[in-house]
């Protein structure tokens, strides 16, 4: 079963997909570089791997099929091995009395179907699929996290040998060697293993290990909303705490001060790099491990949240070459990635961006960036004072925590750098009072400061989610948390609801989550919400006056400033989120 070119060229010219002269070009490079013709012309983008494999099934009058949303049964899924489904790109997905339907790429791989047909004593029927489809259908392999821990703590846990308590007085030596036994125990380290495997499956940002009086309670951090994992007994609590100190090259025999370190995990489908924070706490110590990937890209400004004016009001100020850009929000909000982004779109060959951060997160191309080290006098204030000597254009420094990084933040956009970081506040206003209460002069900070851009996470929709209108009494609490007027009349400028006589807040559609097999809770992701606030002259005047936070949102919103809330309620209407979301976020 094999296409042959002349068929294909047929074909693909017969549907209007590709161009005689496109085709034959196709043909010249595949003999060149001995590929398949249809590689090439995907290569080329002239074409996607959809049509090409659509194309090849019914050329072979072999059925097509796209399983990137199907859930596998597991025992039609196993009756492939994983490992021949990996090596062959070839998944069991349907089981009919004696027939079994198997997706794959290669129609001429006939060797692994025979193989298939005498181990599983079904009759094979082929189908056609693409490379996403498979990719898809082997991370269904993996067991759920119950599942293979219930059977891991059964077995392994039993092979855990208690270490004891180190008691005071007992040799370092001693001790070290004791604890680096129980980091190297088998069982140990097929736990640690499989937490981390899991993390990454589930899309976790964290995995906390926290030791309780009669057992070792582990939870992810999933879409910013921390669930428990698993439990495991005490006995286990000092092996996972040593194997993750040998991982991170921590000191083995340190249980009375916090340690941080950093370690990377590597599979096939991931890299990732661990960061790891060990505090000691009354039942043993905590560990906090945040997964950082390092095949994440940046986001585009879109693909974060931002929209209309306030995406033109950060682009604007992104081409200004001197002053100061800040985000703010409290930790975990996604500050570092909207700087990361902002930072890709900066990144031309024409200007020097060197950075100062606390930690690295993720590693950029062409970008200088400098890791904080207090341990040996490099603060963010030592590293920026080094970084504008380095003849930068811009300058991202990770967060602004004292009054010196402040002084000489704003020294270096005075002196013609563009400067990127960020600062805890709950809003945009309050950026203004607390750069004050570092210490910084109101009229440097008017002359300095762009844009100041606040922002929360909140969690994305899944495709399915149910409609549904507001009651009387829910309108009335929404109005405590913002000025559901102007929300109407956002909707209505940015034409997201249409325009007409008497419309009210009850008459707009909103979204409920509707949970379902691939999104138990009925959010998949998140996305930001956010509030931009341009130093415009006016605001410059309060500043410099010393006005209240307070003040310069209300003058900030006089002249147009969208609200974190407002930007939320209009994603919600939109049917990106819910209302419940953005109240979550906002109160907190």
């Amino acid at each position: 079963m094999k296409v042959e070119s002349g068929q294909l060229k047929a074909f693909l010219l017969d549907a209007g997909l590709v161009a005689e002269k496109q085709f034959n070009a196709a043909f010249k490079k595949a003999e060149k570089t001995n590929q398949k013709v249809g590689d090439v012309l995907v290569a080329e983008s002239l074409i996607t791997e959809e049509e090409l494999i659509k194309l090849e099934a019914y050329i072979l009058g072999i059925p097509f099929v796209n399983l990137e949303k199907e859930k596998i049964e597991p025992e039609v899924l196993k009756i492939i091995p994983e490992p021949i489904a990996r090596s062959n790109n070839i998944v069991a997905f349907r089981k009919k009395e004696n027939d079994l339907e198997v997706a794959m790429l290669d129609p001429e791989d006939l060797r692994t179907i025979e193989f298939i047909k005498k181990t599983a004593n079904l009759r094979i029927l082929p189908r056609l699929t693409t490379s996403e489809s498979i990719k898809q259908v082997l991370k269904q392999y993996q067991k759920t996290l119950e599942a293979e821990f219930g059977e891991m703590i059964k077995k392994e846990a039993k092979g855990i040998k208690a270490v004891q308590e180190i008691k005071e007085g007992v040799p370092a030596i001693t001790e070290s060697e004791e604890l680096k036994k129980a980091a190297g125990e088998l069982p140990v380290i097929r736990i640690i293993d499989t937490l981390l495997r899991h993390a990454i499956l589930q899309r976790a940002s964290d995995i906390h290990i926290e030791p309780t009086e009669k057992e070792v309670v582990v939870r992810y951090r999933i879409d910013g909303i921390l669930r428990d994992a698993m439990t495991l007994p005490k006995q286990a609590s000092l092996g996972v705490v040593a194997r993750i100190k040998v991982l991170s090259n921590l000191k083995l025999d340190e249980h009375r001060l916090p340690q941080d370190g950093r370690f990377k995990v590597e599979a096939e489908d991931y890299r990732y790099s661990i960061r790891v924070s060990i505090l000691p706490v009354f039942d043993g110590e905590k560990i906090v491990m945040r997964l950082l990937s390092e095949k994440a890209k940046a986001y585009t400004l879109e693909g974060l949240g931002f929209r209309g004016e306030t995406l033109e009001i950060i682009q604007d100020n992104l081409r200004k070459p001197v002053g100061m850009l800040l985000v703010t929000g409290p930790t975990g909000c996604g500050k570092t990635t909207t700087l990361y982004s902002m930072m890709e779109i900066l990144n031309v060959p024409g200007v020097n961006i060197s950075t100062v951060e606390d930690p690295i997160e993720y590693r950029m191309p062409r970008i200088n960036q400098t890791q904080v080290n207090p341990k040996i006098g490099l603060t963010f204030a030592n590293g920026l004072r080094a970084l504008v000597r380095q003849d930068p254009d811009i300058i991202m420094v990770g967060e602004i925590r004292d009054s010196e990084t402040a002084g000489l933040a704003i020294n270096a956009a005075l002196t013609g750098h563009l400067v990127l970081s960020t600062l805890h506040t709950t809003n945009a206003s309050g950026t203004m009072p607390r750069l004050i209460d570092m210490g910084a002069e109101p009229f440097l900070i008017s002359s300095t400061v762009n844009v100041v851009l606040a922002q929360r996470l909140v969690r994305r929709l899944c495709p399915e989610k149910e409609k549904y209108t507001l009651k009387d009494t829910e309108i009335k609490n929404l109005k405590k948390y913002c000025n559901l007027d102007r929300v109407l009349d956002i909707l209505k400028k940015e034409k997201i609801i249409k325009p007409s006589p008497g419309q009210a807040f009850k008459d707009i559609v909103f979204y409920r989550p509707k949970p379902s097999k691939d999104c138990p809770d009925g959010y998949k992701g998140r996305i930001g919400i956010y509030e931009v606030l341009p130093v415009t002259e006016t605001i410059k005047e309060l500043i410099v006056k010393g006005a209240t936070s307070d003040q310069i949102q209300a003058q900030a919103q006089k002249e147009g400033m969208v609200t974190m809330v407002e930007d939320g309620f209009v994603k919600a209407v939109q049917g990106i989120t819910t209302i419940e979301e953005v109240l979550r976020v906002i109160i907190e």
